[in-house]
């Protein structure tokens, strides 16, 4: 796999690289900031980038910026369409954790991961899957209840497993196989949970569930 780097830290994300490359993976550039970034991805038009969420807008910047990254995303999704883009971010709230996900991005991941849990969210969005790692907000801060829009009992227990898989970031072949069912049954069910959800994608339906609060009784 073809791999950008974008991040604040040229040290770590040459150690990252190193990382990457002994996995087997080409990294084509690595940039520091989003100008920069969003100017490498367009160059080289890379499988997939690592994208850190807080970085300098510019060269000239000094200081770091969530919505710097949440851009890049944006306008990398734009122009480049068949890169994708995995985020790498500290903790955040809920509302910068949905906008993330509003801007298209494939995955989202706490910078605490260790390499091979890296590799292996590469090898999923690589598949076209997603992967959010759920308790990226839940650790940053804790909202009260609130009366939800959406109720999870319009779904079947098998569509609420498909829900839980699709958060997961599991591919289509990866969940068929899994819950032992025809991959046309399993497409099946994805297209109920995404009508269930108002969904246009699963991307959008890990978001509700996110948005929601459905995580913790998803993986009851």
């Amino acid at each position: 796999m073809r791999l950008a780097l974008c991040g604040d830290n040229r040290i770590l994300c040459e150690s990252l690289a190193a990382a990457m490359e002994t996995c087997g993976h080409q990294v084509v550039a690595i940039t520091t900031n989003a100008a920069d970034g969003l100017a490498a991805v367009n160059a080289h038009r890379p499988d997939a980038v690592l994208l850190d969420l807080r970085m300098p807008a510019g060269a000239e910047g000094t200081g770091t910026d969530s919505a710097e990254g949440l851009c890049a995303a944006r306008v990398m999704r734009q122009h480049c369409p068949d890169t994708a883009t995995l985020v790498l971010c500290g903790l955040v709230d809920r509302a910068t954790w949905s906008e993330a996900i509003k801007s298209g991005v494939a995955g989202l991941l706490s910078k605490d991961q260790d390499v091979g849990e890296v590799v292996a969210a590469l090898d999923v969005i690589a598949s076209g899957g997603v992967v959010f790692d759920p308790t990226v907000p839940s650790r940053a801060s804790r909202r009260p209840p609130t009366r939800r829009a959406f109720p999870l009992g319009v779904l079947t227990p098998r569509e609420k497993e498909v829900l839980r898989r699709i958060v997961k970031g599991q591919s289509t072949e990866q969940m068929a196989d899994e819950m032992e069912i025809a991959v046309t049954t399993l497409r099946s069910h994805v297209k109920n949970v995404l009508t269930k959800l108002g969904a246009h994608s699963r991307l959008q339906a890990a978001a509700v569930a996110t948005r929601e609060d459905l995580l913790d009784e998803l993986s009851a």
